[in-house]
């Protein structure tokens, strides 16, 4: 497994130039999101490997892929559990690691034991997230980080959620936070696998995060959760957490209701950005996702969820709080 680097890995890259449209909207799914123009390809930017499309998406992708900033943090929760939160993490994280010159780094910090996005990964050794809970004063390095996580098919590394076995446990979601504040100083990229957020650890998550991504099944309760929970968002004094979300809505069959089609459609003039993944057997089932192998249709979908998170990954955040 190659060693990953505690230093920014696009030395002498050159900054973004950014101009938006906010009137875009796509077959893909997308809806009122900013379209970015106008970026140069950053030195180091990775090629575009020939499974990704549409062209121009993807080239934007990669190239505000080059351009992010080490320490990014990308979080992802929802309203409900039970909606493949750790599967788009996975796929998420998956198509970032080929895109992103530098370490991209998952992290499971789900309060359970379960093997969620371990299952979408892939387990090499039988280290978790525990581990580091456990040796946290020891994570001075990327060298110390590597010798806990496990190997994605397309080089996503992840610290994977605790099973409990004698004498440890799952980590509590402060723990879990105190772990990835110290991870992500050493890697490109981290995404955090959150619980619902339904407790203010997670709103906290949340709000730290560049892009927070919140999920939801393609169904009518799990939209309307989702829009409720941006709400109570805004009036916990979270607003800038819901104005910067992504929605992703992951279809759980073939065909979408027409009931579920009107709630998205009322649902487009509440949230700022929607991407619809459409259903995949590759990611129905519980093993390690290679996006590469998914539908075009879904890596389409892939595509674009990974260019409104980018797009806010480098643009600047409003308040002063870095990006």
């Amino acid at each position: 497994m190659p060693s990953l680097s505690a230093s920014d890995p696009r030395p002498g890259r050159q900054p973004c130039r950014r101009q938006f449209d906010v009137s875009h909207q796509s077959s893909s799914g997308v809806v009122q999101t900013p379209v970015l123009v106008g970026v140069p390809t950053p030195l180091g930017a990775l090629p575009v490997p020939h499974e990704f499309s549409p062209a121009e998406v993807a080239d934007r992708v990669w190239r505000c892929a080059g351009a992010v900033r080490p320490r990014t943090l990308i979080a992802v929760s929802s309203a409900d559990g039970g909606v493949g939160r750790s599967t788009l993490v996975a796929a998420l994280g998956g198509l970032l690691a080929l895109a992103v010159p530098g370490p991209v780094l998952a992290v499971d910090m789900n309060p359970v034991p379960w093997g969620g996005l371990a299952d979408r990964i892939g387990r090499q050794s039988t280290a978790t997230v525990w581990d580091t809970v456990r040796d946290l004063n020891s994570l001075t390095s990327a060298e110390e980080i590597q010798r806990w996580t496990q190997r994605g098919p397309t080089g996503l590394l992840a610290l994977a959620g605790e099973t409990e076995g004698q004498g440890r446990r799952p980590p509590q979601h402060d723990e879990a936070a105190a772990v990835v504040e110290v991870v992500r100083r050493l890697v490109a990229v981290t995404v955090c696998d959150v619980m619902p957020a339904l407790i203010t650890g997670v709103w906290r998550t949340l709000h730290t995060a560049q892009a927070p991504v919140i999920v939801a099944r393609a169904s009518t309760d799990s939209i309307r959760h989702s829009l409720r929970l941006l709400a109570h968002l805004r009036a916990a004094g979270y607003g800038p957490v819901a104005d910067r979300a992504v929605l992703a809505v992951s279809a759980t069959s073939p065909r979408i209701a027409r009931e579920v089609r009107a709630v998205l459609k009322q649902a487009r003039s509440a949230v700022p950005t929607i991407v619809s993944i459409p259903f995949d057997v590759g990611l129905s089932v519980p093993e390690p996702i290679d996006v590469r192998r998914l539908r075009k249709q879904t890596r389409h979908a892939l595509v674009h969820l990974a260019e409104q998170v980018l797009l806010r990954c480098i643009a600047p955040v409003a308040g002063g709080r870095p990006a």
